[in-house]
């Protein structure tokens, strides 16, 4: 995999990989960036939410499983002091639809954790990441439709 940044100005760059699509890099006026793309701490947030999201429902796909609306957020906490490095991250799965099986997101869980994901399997070596889930019955992932929510195969959360 090849994966280059290219210049712009100031702190700003044009990333693109293998794939051919291009992100947008930048950093806080405060450092002197321009505020005009994603922030490389972010990126890798992003790439452990997508990894896992991809695998999940997948997995509920094969499950036949009826997902409607469906969200993976990384809540990542980072050191203050330089290089500020992530101390642990928690991944928190929302799915909502109609008759989720707990049992099969909760797998489908375990599964992108253990084999599946590679974003996962290399940040899990160096940080603590929880694994928490909930399910909503309906279209739309809402707070009045949960119907149920739990930890998954967790080493802090």
């Amino acid at each position: 995999m090849k994966a280059e940044v290219q210049w712009k100005s100031r702190l700003s760059f044009t990333g693109t990989a293998d794939s051919g699509f291009e992100v947008d890099l930048g950093s806080y006026p405060e450092v002197g960036g321009d505020n005009d793309g994603f922030r490389p701490m972010e990126l890798m947030s992003l790439s452990l939410a997508g990894c896992t999201a991809m695998d999940v429902i997948s997995i509920l796909g094969k499950k036949r499983q009826e997902i409607l609306d469906f969200q993976v957020k990384v809540l990542a906490e980072r050191t203050d002091k330089h290089p500020k490095v992530f101390t642990k991250a928690v991944i928190e799965y929302h799915a909502a639809g109609n008759g989720i099986s707990e049992s099969a997101l909760r797998r489908a869980i375990e599964l992108s954790a253990d084999p599946y994901c590679p974003a996962q399997a290399m940040l899990g070596k160096i940080i603590p990441i929880g694994l928490k889930y909930s399910i909503y019955e309906g279209d739309v992932i809402s707070s009045t439709a949960l119907v149920a929510e739990g930890v998954v195969n967790t080493t802090e959360a």
